[in-house]
Parts: structure tokens; sequence; C-alpha cells
């Protein structure tokens, strides 16, 4: 299929040719009939993507200090690095779509194939969109009409947020696409409205549906305007919906308002408040929230729950409906606002000259022979196999696989024949990158191909033990990335079926083959030993999927569990008992910061302290190990210091988590057989001292592994 893609490196604009998306639980698959193209954001990020790197920065100097923090603690190149992977990654453009479904999830409720609908799928000829996020069109809604549901959304989250009352007089500053539909609805809602904007063809729109409008650029003061309009009391609300960087539009509004008067914002204005024009006055100023109640809440979004509706009246898809009804019934009139209608294949036409452009609305019409292709085939890879070796097949081209995976992975001589996404679109742009014969959104695909041997997923941790235990009876070798399930129930589905079809699973324990634990272990043997291990994870937003128990399992299952594996190689020992001790009340709330007591079979101890409320600037991780008069201090991969030794002292190396030795290790494994790179019953143990933190917590206790 096609899709639109903004590249954040150039700032090119591009009709990339993708794998069409996968319809999966709680989604609907929507082949695209038209999509608006919102001129006012997609500009925004067109020329983000143009700017120099230094310009970039200057845009976004709170991401500049989050880089500067990282280069204190990872180093300048990692962190270069990080930089780079994360601009190379392609930005979808669009969130204003209309089309047919044509498949629908396990779980999806109101919606059939064949239903037209609108929702803020992006600019590609097939989209896969929640079910939240989508609303069924009226029939005597026309496509064009309808790509107007999800900017209209935005105008209306704006106004419920003002709540205006019949009569009042309202100001929207910025007469654009949003500005213009929420002057039109709040003229709909019984207010006096007043508009400006400095373009003159919007003025006369707005003057059409009975919009008091004016233009700055014309010598008119608007707040001298809005007193006279108001017998000298001011606005009761304001609207801004403007996208500018002029700090005086603020003080505009707070100086047009009335005495407590109500301030929103809905566009993006320079926030340089003034603390006189809102105190003498006592106004207030609210930034509204994109759709409406349930944006950016993924239990609403992605999981499917709605909000009860005499709690929450208007949630975002509510908002959708309304737009939608408002349009039916001629509430609200869209037509004047198109301006052009544009085929896919001519896209250019559109964003070739937003800068330049007087449009208002610009919609790209789809063709409608267009097929949903799961796979992309692309000439001449640049990774071949030698004679007789077995190919390989990626799931998941999310960050660890563009930053880590395959920059790891470069040079080894990998036959890698696959890389899947469940959008299709960033397993593309990684196969171009890496030199791959295929890219899909089916990984289905790579199961089915009898040339495929060894599957490596790195997917979100929830999907790990299904892709695990169905590619082991499909007959694969697996290298799945940490951890490798949730559950002692998904263990034990997984242990049987790699028992049953006697193939090798590996997980991403990495740091055993970092250069600096390889120096450990030669030093130190299975000698008895204590061990002090030290990850300052730094803190994740608590909203973050990685926090959900049921989707990324905490903290302690899928990240500490690395630290779990490198003291059990260390100690060449299996964890026979643990106890957990961590801030907080509840085991969600406690995997941030915990402290595991590690009791090993063969009589050696280890402490790891997972810590997130520590400062960025001090180093990540850190390890301390004693042994018969001996010490080693390792920091952060990068030195390792040690006394007592009589042939050792310290050791430099660069900041080296091992990747690079695990997955050469791995392509030898798939190349030329041999001893697994980490024999199964330490994964196994390893897998369960995590789960037994979570039941410790709970109870207390030690909890026993064996």
């Amino acid at each position: 299929m096609k899709q639109i893609i903004q590249d954040l490196k150039n700032g090119q604009t591009i009709l990339e040719t993708v794998p069409a998306p996968q319809v999966r639980n709680g989604h609907v698959l929507i082949k695209t009939r038209q999509s608006l193209v919102s001129l006012g954001t997609e500009r925004s990020l067109v020329e983000f993507g143009k700017a120099s790197l230094i310009e970039k920065a200057r845009q976004q100097p709170d991401k500049v200090k989050l880089v500067l923090d990282k280069i204190k603690s990872d180093g300048l190149l990692p962190t270069l690095e990080a930089v780079f992977t994360k601009l190379g990654q392609p930005l979808p453009l669009g969130y204003c779509n209309t089309g047919t479904v044509i498949a629908c999830g396990s779980g999806v409720q109101g919606f059939r194939a064949g239903d037209r609908v609108a929702s803020n799928g992006p600019h590609a000829e097939f989209v896969v969109v929640p079910q939240n996020l989508a609303a069924k069109i009226p029939d005597n809604v026309t496509d064009p009409e309808a790509c107007f549901t999800v900017i209209g959304s935005i105008g209306l989250q704006g106004i419920r947020l003002l709540q205006p009352t019949y009569g009042e007089t309202i100001v929207v500053i910025g007469l654009g696409l949003i500005g213009l539909v929420t002057a039109e609805l709040l003229v709909a809602n019984g207010c006096n409205v007043i508009g400006f904007d400095y373009d003159q063809t919007k003025i006369d729109i707005a003057m059409q549906k009975g919009i008091s409008a004016i233009s700055p650029g014309q010598g008119l003061d608007p707040v001298k305007f809005v007193e006279s309009q108001t017998q000298g009391n001011g606005a009761d609300g304001v609207i801004i919906a403007a996208a500018t960087n002029d700090k005086k539009v603020i003080s505009q509004a707070a100086q047009m308002s009335r005495k407590r008067g109500r301030i929103i914002l809905v566009g993006v204005v320079g926030l340089n408040l003034s603390r006189n024009d809102f105190y003498e006055k006592e106004l207030t100023f609210q930034v509204s929230c994109s759709y409406g109640p349930g944006r950016y809440d993924s239990k609403y979004e992605q999981k499917g729950h709605d909000y009860p509706l005499g709690f929450v009246r208007w949630t975002e898809k509510r908002n959708f409906e309304t737009i939608l009804h408002s349009i039916s019934t001629g509430r609200l009139d869209v037509k004047p606002l198109i301006t052009e209608k544009v085929p896919l294949k001519d896209f250019n036409k559109i964003y070739g000259n937003l800068g330049g452009t007087t449009a208002i609305a610009s919609l790209l019409v789809y063709d409608d022979k267009a097929c949903p292709d799961s796979v992309v085939k692309l000439s001449q890879p640049a990774f071949t196999a030698t004679s007789g070796s077995s190919a390989i097949g990626i799931i998941g081209a999310g960050n660890f696989t563009s930053a880590t995976l395959l920059p790891a992975i470069k040079g080894l001589d990998a036959n890698i024949k696959y890389i899947a996404s469940s959008s299709g679109l960033s397993a593309k742009i990684l196969a171009e990158k890496g030199g791959f014969a295929n890219a899909t959104s089916d990984y289905t695909m790579i199961l089915e191909d009898q040339n495929v041997d060894t599957v490596i997923i790195t997917t979100r941790h929830d999907l790990h033990a299904p892709m695990v235990i169905e590619s082991l009876h499909s007959g694969k070798n697996i290298f799945v990335e940490k951890p490798l399930c949730l559950n002692e129930t998904e263990l034990t589905a997984i242990i049987s079926a790699a028992q049953k079809n006697n193939k090798n699973v590996t997980v991403g324990f990495n740091r055993r083959f970092a250069p600096l634990a390889l120096k450990i272990k030669q030093l130190l043997g299975n000698d008895a030993m204590n061990i002090v291990a030290t990850m300052n994870a730094g803190a994740i937003p608590k909203d973050s999927w990685v926090h959900d128990m049921q989707t990324g399992g905490g903290r302690i299952i899928g990240e500490a569990c690395h630290f779990i594996d490198l003291c059990t190689y260390f100690t060449g020992s299996r964890v026979n008992a643990v106890c957990m001790n961590a801030l907080g009340v509840t085991p969600e709330e406690s995997t941030d910061n915990a402290s595991i007591l590690l009791r090993y079979e063969n009589g050696a101890n280890a402490v790891v302290n997972y810590f997130s409320n520590g400062n960025k600037t001090y180093p990540k991780e850190r390890i301390e190990i004693f042994s018969l008069d001996r010490t080693l201090i390792m920091d952060n991969w990068q030195y390792l210091k040690g006394f007592g030794f009589k042939n050792f002292s310290k050791m430099k190396s660069k900041s080296d988590k091992g990747h690079h030795n695990q997955f050469r290790a791995l392509i030898r494994f798939i190349r030329d057989g041999g001893q697994p790179l980490i024999p199964f019953s330490e994964i196994i143990n390893t897998t369960r001292a995590s789960f037994a933190c979570i039941a410790s917590l709970k109870t207390s206790a030690w909890v026993d592994v064996r």
C-alpha cells in the first residue's frame, strides 16, 4: 500500500510503499477513501524536519536537556547514535481519515465490515485504529464532509472546556481550519462570535457564517474592537486557535476578556503569561487536549475501556459522533472550507507548497482498487547467506531493533530474510536500511517459511510468550528479547513447547556477554562471592505500558531480570530463594524502587538494587563483588577495578553491554550449532526468580524458587 511519511532528518515528505497493517484485537482495519491534510499541524512538522540540527534543538530545549544528561551518563557516541536513530524513524502524517471497514479484530463492538467510518488514521491506503477512535458516518454525510470529524472534535473539546452559555460573546483568535469550525459551532450554540485572522479569504468565509470577523493587519486594534462590540465589558470567553510564536496573543486575549472571563488554548502560541493581565480580572486559562477525554489514555484508546457516560458525558469518540451529527443535521457546514481535492499520487501538489498555500482544507483522494498487501519485497539484500546457512526472521521493528539489534548484528554475515512490524511502516524503513529481502506486517509469513530457521522476537512484553510458543510449534529456534514471559502459566507453556519441538530458546540477557562481564568471570570463576548490583534505571512515566502488569510486567520482571541473570552467570549457580522489599504500597507502585536478595544453591548471595529515584547524571549500572579477600568494582560498563588480585588492577572499555558479542554468538550458533548461548535451565530459573520477587513483595517473605 501507499502511505505518506515525513523524514525528520531532511524534511522530505515521501509517498512510501509499505506493507498494509494487520487488524488486531480491539481495532478495525479501514480502507481509506479520503483524508484531510491539516495544513497548520502538518506544515509545522514539515518545517521541523527541514530545520538544521541546531534549529531542531532550539525548538525543543527540554529534549536538549535529556540529551545532555544522557551524554553525562552514557557517553557522547552512544548518545549521538540514539539521537540519530530517533531522527531516522519516519513520522506518519495525517489524522483525519474516512474509509470503509474491511475487517474487525476480536472484541470490537459496534462495527462490521462495510461500515463507512471516520477515524484519526494517517494518510495511508489502509489504516488500523482502535474502536474508540473511529465513528460511523451517517448516510447523508459525504466522505469529504466526514473528513472534518477529527478537526471538528478538536474545536468542540475547546468549546466544552469553555462552557459557553446562550448569548455570550466569544472571541476566536485564528480562523484557520480549526478556528472556522470552532466559530461555527459556537454560533450554533447561540453565542455571539468575533473572529480574528490575517487571511482575508478566511475572514470572508467567517462573515458568511454569521461571525463578526476582522483582520488585525488592516490596522484595527483587536482589543478595542471587542470592547466596541461588548459595550466596553469585554468578551465572556476567548478560544485561541492560532499557531504562532507571537507571545502577544495571550496578552491580547486577557486584555479583551471581561472580569472573570475564560481563555482556552486550542492552538500553539507562545506562553509568556503576565500576572497582571490575569490577576486584575481573575481570569482563568486552560489548555485543551486534542479530541477530548480519553486522549492519550491507553486503557481507553488501546484497550477499549470506555468511560461511563454518567460520569464522563463527552469522550473523544462521542465528540467524533457529535461532529458527524452536526454535519448531518446541517448545523455545521464544512463544504465551503474545502479548497482542493488531490489524488494521493499527486500529494506533492499539497506538500510541495505548504509554506505558501492559501488553502483552508486540502483533501487526498484514494484509489478504490488498492489492495492490502502484507509484504513488500526489496531488491538485492545486503546481508547474504553463506552456503547452507539458514535464514532469520525478525518480529518487531521498534526502538530496540533499530537502535540496538541492527547495529549490533551489522557485519556478522547474518542471513536476515524478513522483518515484521504490526504497522508495516517501521518494518519497511528498517528493511531498506538493513538491506533485508522482505518487509511484512504479517509475522505468520515468517513462521510459514521453511527456509527460516530462527526467529528473533523484539515486540512488547505481553506478546513474547504467545509468539515464542507459536514459533516453537512452527519448528523455529527462538531468540526473544527479555523478558521471556510475564507469568508462570506462560512459562509452563513455553517449556512444554520447547521440549515437544526440541528447539532452542534464548533470551536477550546480553550483559553476561559484555567484555567487562567476561573479564569478571575469568578473574573469579565460581568462587564463593557476595554481589551488590545497582541499577540507576531512571523514572518512566506512570502511564507507560512498561508499568502495566498485563502488558509490560512491571520493571522487575521486565528489566531487573537482566541483573538476576548476570548474578547467576557470575556465581555459576542457580537462585533457590528470593526476598524483595520496595518503596510503595502495591506491586504496581513498587517495582520502580526495590532491593532484591538472591540466595544461590552454592551459597553465594546477591543484592540487586533497582532504583528509579536517582539522579540521571549518576552512572546507570554499578556492580561490586566481594570474594576471598578480593573485590571487583564495575562502573557503567566502562571501568573495572580490582583489589587484591596479583596480576590485575583495572580495565577500561567503551560503554559495551554485550549486545555485539551476544549476537555474534547467536549467528555462530545458528550457523554451526553447538551449545546454547545460555542454558535453558538458567533462563527458566531467572524467569521464575523475577516472578518470585513480586510474590515476595506481596507476602513479605522469602519465596522458594525451586
